[in-house]
């Protein structure tokens, strides 16, 4: 499989998490290709901790060059949505006002501990709004592709790149699985293609098999 299509399987699945109604906050890279797959019934109010609620897909053009969202891409805004400065959008974040969150990752440990700002020695702008957002969402689901590159696994152990935020993260979804983070990490569902198999040869960590996954 493809990054490009790894990207969209992930996103895909993703999507599925987002329920009619909830307040979302999207991170960067995998997450920002979500809202390509929600179902067109439901109502989602997005939410950019630069101070908007209510952003619409991405526009085509982009008359108005100062709205953009936290990463500085231009969006659009439904109608019903509303502006405010940061100190707003940081203090619904830490009131828990997020239904979700869902994050790009680096890296994360069975524990839950992620690791998604930066790589040593490559220039980065800094941690951002996700150590916030890690903390202060009901939900963190957090988007990666299950191994790097070079093949080496993404979901450790114990995490080797910095730290973002440590026991936050309740759900991964990669291209190749579907984890819940609780006292165990736990394996829930095993993407097309793949094997429980393939998956305990691609993570680090430990992880125990939902009762579903058990008896197959």
């Amino acid at each position: 499989m493809g990054m490009g299509d790894a990207r969209q399987v992930i996103a895909k699945r993703a999507a599925l998490e987002v329920k009619d109604g909830m307040v979302v906050n999207l991170g960067i890279g995998i997450p920002s290709l979500v809202p390509d797959y929600l179902d067109p019934s439901i109502r989602v109010f997005f939410q950019a901790e630069n101070g908007i609620l209510g952003m619409g897909p991405t526009p085509t053009k982009n008359p108005d060059g100062n709205l953009s969202n936290a990463a500085g891409y231009p969006v659009s805004i439904l109608p019903g949505g509303s502006y405010f400065d940061s100190a707003i959008a940081f203090g619904m974040i830490r009131r828990g006002c997020i239904d979700v969150s869902i994050l790009g990752a680096l890296q994360v440990s069975q524990q839950g501990d992620l690791a998604n700002w930066i790589v040593p020695g490559k220039r980065v702008p800094g941690v951002g709004g996700a150590m916030e957002l890690a903390y202060g969402a009901r939900n963190l689901i957090a988007l990666m592709t299950h191994c790097e590159k070079d093949g080496s696994p993404k979901i450790m152990k114990k995490c080797t790149l910095p730290i973002t935020t440590y026991n936050c993260v309740k759900h991964i979804i990669t291209e190749m699985a579907v984890f819940t983070v609780g006292d165990k990490l736990r394996l829930d569902e095993v993407m097309e293609g793949f094997s429980v198999q393939d998956i305990r040869n691609h993570t680090e960590a430990d992880f125990e098999l939902s009762e579903a996954l058990g008896k197959n």
